[in-house]
């Protein structure tokens, strides 16, 4: 199964690890761009992740077993280190919490992110949050696709966008990133929390968490065809929105450069 959907992804996997935004961070100002808007996928990657929790494992009371449990192992614990880790001061935040704090650190917005936050707390349903928004085609085509999949209930779909479209691709776009960093040495200085927020991923990414969540999608289809080609379908779409994101953000960073010029 698993050869298949690497055969079947290879395409546009190897597109985003190679896309040309990686090279294109090389200031501050890349770097503040970039991470204004790619805050919005570090925020909705939550939702992917609790939607699978509550799906996964029974967060209901009376409690009963889920008959996922080496699933439910895997989500938990990742949950655990999302929502609960502990930045590099030792004080415990969620891994979103750790990307505003470094957007801070860096003097980059946090405005946008923080009015659809509000908006949620208020009760506003997403859709019609999007609807209202001015953000660009493609940060709201992302967060639509993420919510579709999150609110159909659908495990084995959930699971491998999580897996294929997120999970599975963060250490080699964060070691991407950190590779081609060419900063005056002031700047760096500010780049503690997110080198920091960097290295937390790619040392828990790159570790169990990856494989285990391949055999998650796989336990979840159960050797069934028709799942097996919805995770396909799904995975692809979600690895397409996230190369028209990169897009969107290289276009806005060279426009940015234009500027100043």
């Amino acid at each position: 199964m698993k050869k298949k959907i690497d055969k079947e992804l290879h395409p546009l996997r190897d597109e985003l690890i190679n896309h040309p935004i990686y090279k294109s961070i090389q200031s501050l100002n890349d770097i503040n761009c970039f991470m204004e808007q790619h805050v919005f996928a570090v925020w909705d990657f939550m939702s992917l992740l609790k939607q699978l929790q509550n799906l996964i494992s029974c967060n209901d009371v009376p409690w009963r077993p889920s008959g996922h449990s080496a699933s439910s192992r895997l989500i938990n614990e990742i949950v655990w280190g999302e929502e609960s880790d502990l930045n590099r001061h030792g004080i415990p935040m969620s891994h979103f919490e750790m990307y505003l704090e470094a957007m801070q650190s860096l003097g980059a917005k946090t405005d946008q992110i923080e009015k659809i936050i509000k908006e949620v707390e208020s009760g506003k349903p997403i859709d019609l949050i999007l609807n209202q928004s001015n953000y660009p085609n493609y940060i709201i085509d992302f967060l639509r696709f993420t919510f579709e999949v999150v609110f159909n209930q659908k495990k084995h779909v959930i699971a491998a966008v999580f897996t294929f479209g997120r999970e599975d691709l963060i250490p080699d776009m964060f070691i991407e990133i950190i590779k081609n960093l060419n900063l005056d040495n002031d700047d760096h200085n500010n780049l503690a929390d997110l080198v920091y927020y960097f290295e937390r991923h790619i040392e828990v990414d790159s570790g169990e968490h990856g494989p285990m969540a391949i055999q998650m999608v796989e336990n979840l289809c159960d050797n069934d065809n028709d799942k097996l080609e919805e995770v396909i379908s799904y995975s692809k779409k979600a690895l397409q929105l996230r190369i028209n994101l990169w897009d969107g953000i290289l276009n806005q960073i060279k426009h940015s450069k234009e500027s100043v010029v």
